[in-house]
């Protein structure tokens, strides 16, 4: 392998640059240095345009050129949206999609010279219909949490050159089908290339270098591309379990296609993999047989500019979401870098992966979407974290401004009509686009679940799917979330989005410049970092306020009662009808400052939210019946205590006690006694509230909870104040 990454020259590309620039004999010492893999935005000459840019380097051939049986292969590891690509004045072909590697052979090229010229126009489009967009680069470049005038492209990973014998491993896609503690079995696809009729013996080694599972075939293959399918069965497998279940072991599957003839190993490729199954029936999970309740969160780009990222920020990220009692992230409308991938599977983090595609499409882009869904596949299907694939985040076609609050009341009138209609009647984005996707994810890979989408309500034409509910945020109050889910029941089966926005603080809050409180710059705070003014002050209203550090507290309060209420009653209903959650979301872009719905901030500190959200996915919590925000004097109300146990054990004689204030007077208590048993939500026993007449107006009434046990403790805590009756 010779890497061709590193110093490239750039330039804005024209059309006599399109001419001249593949040429060997062009000069383009006046054109900017870069390094590759960047994103253009990310150099200064070239930060304020969307393109395209023309790519050049030169290389020498690699001295092996001299053995006539090796082949020789460009290969692309990621380019952000398409490309153009020449060698030597000679065009090799087009790439199109960011994730997914694009190879070229170039052994005749390369044996004609030694000094070659490499050449590529990268185009990544603005897209200026939101509705209709062409690129399938999900929230890169249409997404709240980004910045609006952002535009990923570039040559945003390795470019390098391979070489292989007369057999070429093209594509090799491996899927554990099923997995149980007597034996594992993989599916695996593997695309061969060769030069031409020939025989090939693949030989499939799982395990350890030294010790571990054998298996070999023969295949007739043709000239050119060739598709071979064949299993491996695991005797006796160290199964990959999620970090809440068990240990995440991790094996190696080594393939080397051999020419028969000659018996010379032609291309070899290896692929780290767990051995585990995963079953999902209505929204509840099974992993290896055994059910699990997913806690979770959404995770965008963990940077705009995804070349950028670092292993150990993906590792950080993925620690504090295990520190905070979580099961999973959902990789939200976009496909990252490999490292996270890698370390997901190390750590036992399960991930649910979004397609990049958000909102609104066009027709056009049908074919490459289904293209695209395949090449996830053979991308990312190794990974055992993986356990859900979805093609397209809320596929609804509305063109909403960055920032944009709908005070207009004919607009919002509009907007929320038409909102209503795309989720309710069959629109081509929803019921064409993404079945095709879904078609072709379940085609590629029958060991996973796949939904077609996300964020769709059960209507008259649909069962919906998992659940976009932001109760106190763009709908009622964070109260109203139990009524709903008691009268449609459907919307519980998976919420894999809610949440509230929360400020920054302290130094986290530099961008928003607090010394000009309150006339912050609110326009640019709204376009460019996210913040939702007009929806905030419905909530915690900057009028209430005399210092910025005041109200941007109030707003992480807030945020932390919407994530930890949401999250206990969700828990509440375990298996029924709920098989987890996701909620919106877990940690910002650390290139992007912003106001936004994660309990991470850019600079990775956290907000109240986050230990909110450690506190309603500790292992086992206690939850009654909420309080409501008002008690009427005279009034009489039961409220049932529910314990809620994740652990894989049976909980014997936890102590479960409840203490009732109303004000100064004398509290009341209750005490429980009893077991619960693994993997188990029960409900305990009730607390009578009576408030007598009399109580003064505004009292406090708290209602207090412990859970004690050798093994497990908790608290919770509820308030109210009282009011006259009417």
């Amino acid at each position: 392998m010779i890497d061709l990454s590193g110093t490239w020259r750039a330039a804005l590309a024209n059309d006599e640059l399109r001419r001249q620039a593949p040429l060997a004999g062009f000069d383009d010492a006046d054109w900017e240095s870069v390094s590759v893999p960047h994103h253009w935005k990310s150099t200064a000459t070239f930060a304020s345009v969307d393109g395209p840019l023309i790519y050049r380097r030169s290389f020498e051939a690699p001295t092996e050129l001299t053995d006539s049986n090796r082949r020789w292969w460009l290969q692309f590891d990621g380019i952000f949206y398409q490309g153009d690509v020449w060698l030597d004045g000679s065009y090799l072909g087009d790439t199109e999609g960011y994730f997914a590697p694009h190879s070229f052979e170039v052994t005749n090229q390369l044996s004609a010279g030694i000094e070659h010229f490499l050449s590529v126009e990268v185009t990544c489009a603005p897209q200026k219909s939101r509705k209709a967009k062409r690129n399938l680069t999900g929230v890169f470049q249409h997404w709240d949490c980004i910045h609006p005038d952002w535009n990923p492209g570039g040559i945003w990973q390795p470019v390098r050159l391979l070489s292989t014998g007369p057999i070429r491993i093209e594509r090799l896609r491996v899927l554990c089908m099923e997995a149980n503690d007597r034996q594992a079995v993989l599916s695996i696809r593997a695309v061969l290339n060769s030069d031409t009729a020939r025989v090939v013996t693949l030989g499939t080694h799982v395990g350890t270098d030294s010790d571990g599972t054998e298996h070999s075939s023969e295949h007739s293959l043709a000239s050119g591309s060739n598709r071979v399918e064949w299993k491996v069965t695991v005797e006796r497998p160290a199964l990959w379990w999620p970090h809440a279940l068990g240990t995440p072991e991790l094996v190696d599957v080594s393939v080397a296609a051999v020419d028969t003839e000659t018996g010379l190993v032609s291309d070899t490729r290896r692929r780290r993999t767990g051995l585990r199954q995963v079953l999902q029936d209505e929204w509840i999970y099974e992993i290896n047989g055994e059910r699990l309740f997913v806690k979770g969160a959404n995770q965008g780009p963990l940077r705009m500019a995804l070349a950028d990222s670092q292993a150990s920020e993906h590792r950080q990220v993925l620690s504090l979401a295990k520190d905070a009692g979580l099961d999973l992230l959902r990789i939200h409308a976009h496909i990252s870098d490999p490292a996270l991938y890698d370390a997901a599977d190390e750590m036992g983090m399960l991930l649910w992966q979004d397609l990049p595609l958000q909102w609104g499409y066009a027709r056009s882009v049908r074919k490459s979407a289904v293209d695209q869904a395949r090449d996830a596949v053979d991308l990312l299907g190794h990974h055992p974290s993986i356990i859900q694939w979805s093609g397209h985040n809320e596929p609804i076609a509305l063109d909403i401004e960055p920032g944009e609050s709908l005070e207009n009341r004919k607009r919002a009138v509009n907007m929320i009509g038409r909102f209503v209609a795309l989720q309710t009647l069959p629109t081509w984005n929803k019921n064409v686009l993404d079945f095709a996707i879904a078609r072709s994810l379940t085609k590629s890979d029958p060991s996973r679940p796949v939904s077609a989408h996300s964020g769709i309500l059960p209507g008259p034409f649909s069962g919906g799917s998992d659940t976009h509910l932001y109760f106190g945020w763009y709908h009622g109050n964070e109260r109203d979330l139990p009524a709903w889910l008691a009268r449609v029941p459907r919307l519980a089966r998976f919420l894999s989005e809610f949440g509230a926005q929360a400020v920054p603080t302290g130094a986290s809050a530099e961008f928003m410049d607090p010394l000009r409180w309150p006339n912050l710059d609110w326009e640019a705070l709204s376009r460019d970092h996210a913040l939702q003014v007009s929806v905030m002050d419905k909530f915690v209203p900057r009028s209430d306020h005399t210092t910025f550090e005041s109200w941007a507290v109030a707003t992480q309060q807030y945020q932390a009662v919407v994530v930890r209420r949401h999250i206990e009653e969700l828990r509440r209903l375990k298996y029924h009808p709920t098989g987890g959650f996701a909620m919106f979301s877990f940690s910002d872009a650390i290139d992007h400052p912003a106001v936004t719905w994660a309990v991470i901030g850019n600079d990775r500190t956290p907000k109240l939210a986050y230990d909110a959200l450690r506190a309603a996915c500790a292992p086992v919590i206690v939850v009654a019946d909420r309080l409501p925000a008002v008690l009427m004097t005279g009034n009489s109300r039961e409220f049932d205590v529910h314990v809620v146990n994740d652990l894989r054990t049976t909980l014997r004689d936890i102590t479960v006690t409840a203490e009732l204030k109303i004000g100064s007077a004398a509290p009341a208590s209750w005490t429980w006694i009893g077991d619960c048993p693994a993997d188990h939500v029960g409900r305990i026993g009730s607390i009578p509230i009576v408030v007598p007449q009399g109580i003064a107006l505004g009292t406090t009434v708290s209602l207090t909870l412990t859970l004690k046990h050798p093994d497990a403790s908790a608290t919770n805590q509820y308030t109210a104040s009282i009011s006259r009756s009417t």
